[in-house]
């Protein structure tokens, strides 16, 4: 696989997408997700660190996209790092924080190639990355070197592209397609240049394999303990997204090291 013509190709196509991807996170940030997500992470981010002031606490989140993760980190008071490939999802990122952009480091970077020394963060975080990735288990091995000993890795994800795999997948897949329309709910499944990315998807490693047994095993062969959440959409997720994603449910992988 080459991976500079798939980062490339990446880069590529999350430019085109930053302006609309951005206005899914304003969304987000403007509605009760913003409550959901905030208390979803702080829960986990406690109890790993009891009694530890959040201002005390490094966090790294890679593939930050338009920011908000990042935004929610900050208003919370951790300490944090965004990184992205994209610097045009970088520039939507910065705007969308507003003025906490000077509290939040934000650094262009490849997720599977930190430039972090080892042991430089307390938390790992990511959404809707891993799946993207063309050597996720390079990244993997890349986000626990940068993780102090006693950190937290919380990634979460779902089986995005299954359907190019998989009979059963495709039609749970247009059936979701069929019920949003029914409902009017507005389909984040379509739109310009998705066949770009599902072309993209044909050809990086995880679109057929399924998820999360394959992170938990790759996490527990770098030394981790890792555990999976499949119920985790249940928490996070609006109403719309239960509709249009129904097919590709959200998971959490959450590992200490």
């Amino acid at each position: 696989m080459n991976l500079t013509s798939i980062l490339s190709e990446n880069r590529n196509y999350w430019t085109g997408r930053a302006e609309g991807y951005s206005k899914v996170n304003q969304e987000e940030l403007s509605t009760d997700q913003h409550r959901k997500w905030q208390e979803c992470i702080r829960d986990r981010i406690s109890a790993q660190f009891p009694g530890r002031a959040p201002s005390r606490i490094r966090v790294l989140e890679v593939g930050t996209g338009p920011g908000f993760f990042a935004i929610l980190l900050s208003e919370m008071g951790y300490d944090v790092t965004a990184i992205d490939l994209t610097p045009a999802m970088l520039d939507e990122a910065r705007k969308n924080a507003g003025d906490a952009a000077e509290r939040i480091r934000f650094l262009e970077m490849n997720a599977e190639e930190l430039s972090f020394a080892d042991s430089a963060f307390d938390v790992v975080i990511s959404r809707n990355l891993t799946w993207n990735l063309p050597h996720p288990g390079k990244a993997y091995a890349e986000w626990s070197r940068v993780l102090k000993d006693g950190g937290l890795l919380l990634n979460f994800d779902a089986n995005w592209y299954s359907y190019l795999f998989d009979e059963e997948a495709q039609a749970a897949y247009e059936a979701d397609r069929i019920h949003s329309a029914d409902l009017g709910i507005a389909d984040q499944n379509v739109g310009e240049n998705f066949d770009v990315m599902e072309e993209i998807a044909r050809r990086i490693p995880l679109s057929g394999i399924r998820r999360p047994a394959w992170d938990l095993n790759v996490l527990s062969g770098l030394g981790m303990t890792p555990f999976g959440d499949e119920q985790i959409w249940q928490q996070v997720w609006s109403e719309n997204e239960k509709v249009n994603f129904s097919s590709t449910p959200m998971f959490l992988v959450h590992a200490a090291k």
